[in-house]
């Protein structure tokens, strides 16, 4: 079976449970609206709802192409200085003990109610996954290849560079593959937060006003587009490792 059949079976049984558990358990549209419903909001509200998400599509970008490069600067950092590691490390490692989702009033605090805060959020949250998976591969070079290089006379950048760097790059494949998927979340806890745009303030907003339907449909989309995103990147990071 084909990977867009298995996808598209999966999506079936879903929405089959979805209506099977609103039919049987007589659940109120306020509770849990039925996918007939939300597919027809979805469609009457597209325009509402794909303004919205070009916003949140904005903000995902941007902070996991920052979150890439900044991972991916941290890294080669930690793996080039003994002394890089010695101080910053113990700094990630504390950085993880304070939930990123606390930190969003202080960024929207900082960085207001437009897109800069949203971008920080995602870019936190993809941080630290993208620098430890690319920073745990760069010390898993083979040591054949290292004693290789030292025979060779070749410099420590080089050996970094030519060697270490190509060897490293599935553990960056991996480490971008979890950032496709926990981005999304960045932006929208940024939303939720404060904002003014976006799907997580349609949620919200959908929300406040009883509209259940309007949130769902916003939520769907939201799936999708994350969906949508770690799939382009499985297929960039393929391609790179001609895998």
């Amino acid at each position: 079976m084909s990977r867009a059949a298995s996808l598209l079976g999966a999506g079936l049984l879903g929405l089959a449970a979805w209506q099977a558990l609103v039919t049987l358990g007589d659940l109120p549209r306020f509770i849990l609206p039925g996918p007939g419903l939300v597919l027809s909001t979805l469609w009457s509200s597209r325009a509402l709802i794909a303004e919205h998400a070009l916003v949140t599509i904005v903000e995902v970008l941007l902070g996991l192409g920052l979150g890439a490069a900044c991972g991916f600067a941290s890294a080669i950092l930690l793996a080039a200085s003994p002394l890089a590691r010695a101080l910053l490390r113990p700094m990630l490692v504390f950085s993880q003990a304070v939930p990123v989702f606390a930190l969003a009033p202080i960024l929207t605090l900082w960085l207001g109610y437009g897109l800069g805060s949203k971008v920080a959020m995602a870019l936190l949250i993809i941080y630290f996954p993208v620098t430890s998976a690319f920073f745990d591969a760069l010390m898993r070079t083979p040591p054949g290849w290292l004693e290789l290089a030292r025979v060779m006379n070749a410099t420590p950048a080089r050996t970094l560079w030519r060697i270490r760097v190509p060897a490293a790059l599935p553990g960056f494949a991996s480490g971008l593959r979890l950032a496709a998927v926990y981005a999304p979340i960045g932006a929208i806890i940024g939303e939720w937060v404060g904002a003014s745009r976006g799907l997580g303030y349609l949620m919200l907003l959908a929300n406040g006003r009883a509209k259940i339907d309007l949130m769902f449909a916003a939520l769907i989309v939201l799936a999708v587009l994350a969906l949508c995103l770690h799939a382009a990147i499985d297929a960039a990071c393929r391609r790179l490792l001609g895998a």
